[in-house]
């Protein structure tokens, strides 16, 4: 059998593709320009053959040096890993990252990151978040991991409850997700109720994530899903943002609707089903128009609600966020008895 170096080369074309997309990745993580790169060293043996010299060459626009040998280069590197690991070697710092970003899954299937992709290990982190209903008194935390905006195409975790969150409005109550990896890659997560105390903790092993193969899918996936990732993101944000809006309108209506001529009243009414509809489709613009539409409507309402100061109660969006919690909200555990 005659096997021409053409003919190896379009067998293992995808092979040297799928070798220049990791180059790709670490550029852009690392913030690089080809012109930034002054060397090129390739690394293992199959580095030899002309086509991957070929392809690193097309990709950094300059020659990949030939003078390092590539298969002693990775011997060097497993000796030197192996010393820094056994203690004998202190003079060379080996850092771990995270492949992929870690984060919750909140209100609207968003999924929020709290550690990002490529941080280093060990490494801390916290948010405060609140609830998405009125006396709601549990939240699930669900853990995921991945680069999607949409927590359905990200990995899954764990997913775990708090209960014994005390009765309040929602957006009251704050509870502190904190994401703690130690030096050995294992993830702890707990989740805690500020004002009660009530804590609850998982602990992910390292060996839970996922191969190279598919941190670079979804890596991947990612980039290529940006645009849809980010239209989903704004529809998302401008839905919360007119939920908050028709909640805090109907509580002002509720307390001070009494203070507000009929009339006004039913046009706020018929404002808050405009918006409700809008919220049921996936226009952003539509939505973000009916949202303006009602707090247009809604202001007397809310002069009347803080007691003459218009930017009052039906101005829900627009008000500052409590100290340092975050505009992203938890859903309610399924079974739980709302009020």
């Amino acid at each position: 059998m005659k096997l021409t170096r053409a003919k190896l080369e379009s067998l293992v074309e995808d092979l040297v593709k799928r070798t220049i997309e990791p180059c790709r990745t670490a550029m852009a993580d690392a913030g690089l320009k080809m012109s930034d790169v002054s060397e090129v060293i390739l690394v293992g043996g199959q580095t030899r053959m002309p086509r991957v010299q070929a392809a690193v060459t097309e990709f950094f626009g300059k020659e990949p040096r030939k003078d390092v040998n590539p298969d002693e280069a990775v011997a060097i590197g497993a000796a030197v890993q192996g010393g820094v690991l056994a203690g004998t070697v202190k003079d060379v710092l080996l850092l771990d990252v995270t492949p992929l970003s870690l984060g919750i899954e909140t209100l609207g299937g968003v999924f929020t990151k709290l550690i990002e992709k490529n941080t280093t290990v060990p490494t801390k982190a916290a948010q405060t978040f609140s609830t998405a209903e009125d006396n709601q008194t549990a939240v699930t935390v669900h853990v995921l991991q991945g680069e999607r905006e949409q927590a359905r195409f990200n990995k899954s975790l764990a997913k775990f409850d708090l209960s014994g969150i005390e009765s309040a409005p929602r957006g009251m109550p704050q509870v502190e997700v904190s994401f703690d990896i130690d030096a050995n890659g294992i993830l702890h997560v707990s989740a805690k109720d500020k004002k009660t105390g009530k804590e609850q903790k998982v602990e992910i092993k390292a060996g839970s994530g996922l191969s190279d193969d598919e941190i670079q899918r979804m890596v991947s996936d990612a980039e290529a899903n940006r645009e849809e990732d980010k239209k989903f993101h704004e529809l998302v944000g401008a839905r919360n943002q007119a939920d908050a809006l028709i909640h805090s309108t109907r509580s002002a209506i509720k307390e001070h609707g009494g203070k507000v001529p009929p009339e006004q009243i039913g046009q706020i009414e018929s404002a808050l089903a405009e918006l409700e509809t809008a919220m049921k489709g996936d226009d952003k613009a539509q939505i973000e128009a009916k949202t303006n539409a009602l707090a247009q409507v809604a202001q007397s309402l809310a002069a009347v609600a803080s007691g003459g100061d218009a930017g009052g109660a039906a101005a829900g969006p627009g008000a500052a966020p409590q100290d340092d919690v975050v505009d992203a909200e938890f859903t309610e555990v399924k079974n739980e008895p709302k009020s």
